[in-house]
């Protein structure tokens, strides 16, 4: 532990705290060690602003509970922390009776009997992944039909809905984002102790979280951070007394903040004190005084603000209920008239009329919350998926959040929204996308909740100041390094090494034109001097979207003035004329809809196929494939393989962006991570589920992340060469349009690449992917006529396609259009002195008829069907 502070420390700490001055980390450590007097004025400025915070919630007075089950699934872990009971081994469960994990009919029957005693929550707790570390638990897995222990969360999170009406909150440890998209719709809330950020309690031999792969802080951080950017309602905390010192303890609460403030979807924070015991390693150790945990509550209070709703478990209080609610706290968490807290078995559960009067005494009114708070509960989306929505609503008041006082838990179908293809929307956002469309449309250029639900934009700036830093190397080039690096590309570009890549990265002037020049020869080697476009429609088939990318302009909320949704005949209507004018090709994608179904790819791919049978489905990004893999419970390349069934044929390789995390979560609030995309489109190759690449550039990022981005494509293409499968169709390059764009108004990112970073970026493609992707497409959307012309002549060999109807770019700021006619495009090859042809999706030859028809439709685009019949 650290020295204890001196008085005047102490003095200047509590003064700045009266004060409202934001405190640092030492200050924080200071006011940590607040004893007697100190003490209590610390948590006197604590509860005013409680006080505060709940009375801005429009509940003052009041602290909240919830009452629950606790549903222990399994004892089994893969973890091994030195002050835990809860956690057994296999061997003894047997002894004892008791089988590897709940079956569903225990349950079920802990459920039914919390549901008749007015429970509103049903605690799922476990041990992380058992079946990593023990072989029964994957036997009994296997045997049971699930593919992991999260598969059985999920499960049984269903049924408990379905036959209880109990809302699961779960608590299975360490969790993907993935995992995050699987479990979120049957859950409204989620949580995950952080407990300390003190990583020598975990790395070295005898701290508690030694031997434990589940308790490195930064692994459980990055859960925290996954959970926001999954908009879950979480839970987290910290366990005071395991060996960390003030500081490190300070730091924790730091980090909590930290997360809160990037995304607000912390629901509450714990504080808890630990408490030895028996037959554990830590049993010598010293509990931690309550004392100190009035003085962490305090501080918790302080660094967290009055928004924060700050708990601590009644049964480990030792009935000074009074100290704890002085001390800052909102909350004493969920409580069970049934169950024991099987983590804290030595503490039983307060009977919850005598917390209420204890609270009471202290001059506050309990009220029951249900297991998501009230915040989140009147928000609804996109916290709360609808699959769960309608079992929340049945149990809360519509007008404060809380519990409903007379409600008691009825089963209620856990289902798909019905009508999901519902035509809905504007009619012509093709063409129009301001006030001036017939159909109405924004009148401003940003949306009305821009300052939520991108998360904090302050936040956002302090990381984007990192991840957007100029490389160091960035200064200027030598040219005897530019020289070097030249000559290396025009005799293999393979062999660039990635300073040598970095430096042409960089490249302007007289230099830039050389390496454009040098990737011109090597596109001119590899594929001809033909220009290739398709003949393609675009269909997007809802912008109805809650993923809270910062990036995108097309993404709407379902009541928004410029939000659509096309019925499944809409889409096929949408095939079949383009089929009419020649396409060979419908790219079809579309926003996270909360209310779209895992099988509503399935079923788009389907009615395109049955009403045009020869058209080519170029569908759904990645981002799409996990959302419909978690969403139905199937693997991704189940998912994948179902849908290629329905009629998918190829893959876009967008949602890529930059495959680089450090970019990523400053572009996007909840898309996947680059290592899931990676998974999507490995996946889909395997399957002989060909895709495109993509990078989208000229935002936050710098060149050395195009630099990684294009090594990771190569190294992706290099195991599908290496395994006999096409994989990569072509690369396309996305510069950024910014006029629209959330990340861009908010004053985080360039404004869109320069004309120096379109000709780098593109001649550098086409350096250090050849030998893998032969075909380099620039985007007319986003560069116009002369600026695509530009990149055919420094790497680049396809336009891509006609697209007919694009909605993404043109809601983005893009004033080029949403339609070239192939006598266009081949006008914008002629004008970069080359040759034109149509291809197929797959760079094959157009048959015949295809070709006549697309020539003898040219210029001549079909009525676009309006969304609204």
């Amino acid at each position: 532990m650290n020295d204890s502070p001196t008085a005047t420390a102490m003095r200047r700490a509590l003064h700045r705290a009266r004060q409202g001055v934001a405190l640092d980390t030492a200050e924080a450590a200071v006011l940590l060690q607040a004893r007697g007097d100190d003490l209590r004025e610390l948590c006197a400025v604590a509860a005013r602003l409680r006080d505060a915070g709940l009375a801005e919630a429009g509940r003052p007075g009041v602290i909240t509970y919830s009452k629950k089950v606790f549903v222990p699934l399994t004892r089994l872990c893969r973890d091994r922390c030195h002050y835990c009971t809860f956690v057994t081994v296999p061997g003894k469960l047997r002894r004892e009776g008791h089988g590897l994990y709940l079956s569903p009919d225990e349950v079920l029957a802990i459920a039914r009997q919390g549901a008749a005693l007015g429970c509103k929550e049903a605690l799922f707790t476990l041990g992380d992944r058992p079946e990593d570390r023990w072989p029964e638990a994957r036997e009994w897995l296997d045997a049971h039909g699930y593919d992991d222990t999260l598969a059985y969360v999920r499960a049984m999170s269903i049924r408990v809905l379905e036959e209880t009406g109990l809302l699961p909150h779960l608590n299975p440890g360490v969790l993907s984002w993935t995992d995050f998209q699987r479990l979120k719709p049957v859950a409204p809330s989620m949580g995950m102790m952080l407990e300390t950020t003190a990583t020598r309690l975990w790395s070295e031999p005898g701290g508690p979280h030694h031997g434990s792969p589940d308790k490195e802080p930064a692994v459980r951080l990055r859960v925290l951070e996954d959970a926001g950017r999954s908009a879950v309602p979480f839970t987290s905390g910290v366990l005071i007394g395991i060996g960390e010192d003030f500081e490190e303890r300070a730091d924790a609460l730091f980090a909590l903040r930290r997360v809160a403030r990037q995304y607000h979807g912390l629901q509450e924070v714990i504080v808890q004190n630990f408490r030895a015991k028996p037959d554990t390693a830590m049993r010598a150790m010293p509990d931690a005084e309550l004392e100190e945990l009035a003085a962490t509550i305090a501080v918790a209070r302080l660094v967290l603000g009055p928004a924060a709703r700050i708990q601590a478990p009644p049964n480990l209080v030792a009935a000074e209920y009074a100290l704890v609610i002085g001390a800052g706290i909102d909350d004493w968490g969920g409580v069970s008239p049934l169950t024991p807290d099987h983590v804290n078995p030595e503490a039983p559960w307060p009977h919850i009329e005598d917390l209420a009067a204890r609270t009471a005494e202290s001059g506050f009114t309990l009220r029951e919350r249900l297991t998501v708070y009230p915040e989140y509960v009147r928000q609804g989306e996109p916290w709360l998926d609808p699959r769960v929505l309608p079992h929340v609503r049945a149990l809360a008041d519509p007008e404060t959040g809380l519990a409903r006082q007379d409600a008691l838990p009825v089963g209620l179908p856990w289902q798909e929204p019905e009508e999901v293809f519902t035509a809905s929307g504007r009619t012509e956002l093709h063409t129009e996308i301001d006030a001036a469309g017939p159909g109405g449309g924004r009148s401003e250029d940003r949306r009305g909740d821009f300052d939520e639900v991108y998360g904090d934009w302050e936040a956002l700036r302090e990381v984007a100041a990192v991840t957007g830093a100029p490389d160091r190397s960035s200064g200027p080039r030598l040219d005897g390094d530019v020289r070097e690096a030249l000559a290396v590309a025009a005799d293999d570009p393979r062999r660039l090494t990635d300073a040598q890549a970095l430096a042409l990265f960089h490249a302007d002037g007289p230099a830039l034109d050389a390496l454009c020049s040098v990737a011109d020869a090597v596109r001119r080697d590899t594929v001809g001097d033909t220009v290739t476009y398709c003949v393609t429609r675009n269909i997007n088939f809802t912008n109805v979207c809650y993923t809270g990318c910062r990036f995108c302009a097309f993404a709407q909320r379902r009541t928004d003035a410029d939000a659509y949704t096309l019925s499944l005949a809409q889409v096929a209507d949408r095939a079949e004329q383009a089929w009419a004018v020649g396409a060979t090709e419908v790219c079809m994608q579309g926003g996270i809809h909360p209310d779209l179904p895992g099988t509503a790819y399935f079923d788009i791919a389907r009615a395109v196929k049955e009403r045009v049978p020869g058209m080519h489905v170029h569908a759904f990004s990645p981002m799409e494939v996990v959302n419909g893999a978690t969403r139905t419970g199937l693997s991704i390349k189940d998912w994948l393989a179902r849908a290629q069934e329905a009629g998918l044929d190829t893959i876009p390789g967008t949602a890529a962006e930059i495959l680089d995390d450090e970019v990523r979560w400053v572009l996007t609030k909840g898309k996947l991570p680059a290592a899931t995309w990676v998974e999507v489109v490995t996946a889909a190759h395997e399957l002989g589920i060909r895709s495109s690449s993509t990078m989208m550039y000229g935002h936050v990022d710098q060149p050395r992340h195009w630099l990684g981005h294009l090594r990771l494509l190569a190294e992706i293409q290099d195991r599908s060469l290496e395994a006999g499968r096409g994989g990569f169709t072509e690369f396309v390059t996305l510069p950024f349009v910014h006029t629209n764009a959330p990340v861009y108004l908010a004053g985080i990112s360039r404004p869109g690449p320069t004309m120096r970073d379109n000709r780098a970026v593109t001649a550098m493609a086409r350096l250090l992917l050849h030998g893998r992707i032969p075909n380099i497409q620039t985007s007319w959307v986003k560069l116009g006529t002369e600026g695509a012309a530009e990149m055919l002549r420094g790497g680049a060999n396809d336009l891509g396609g006609t697209l007919m109807e694009e909605t993404i770019s043109r809601m983005a700021g893009s004033a080029y259009g949403s339609y070239k006619s192939i006598r266009d495009l081949e006008a914008v090859a002629a004008a970069a002195g080359r040759p034109a042809a149509q291809r197929t999706t797959l760079y094959g030859p157009v048959p015949a008829e295809r070709r006549a028809a697309g020539l003898a439709s040219d210029g001549h685009l079909p009525e676009l069907l309006p969304v609204l019949e």
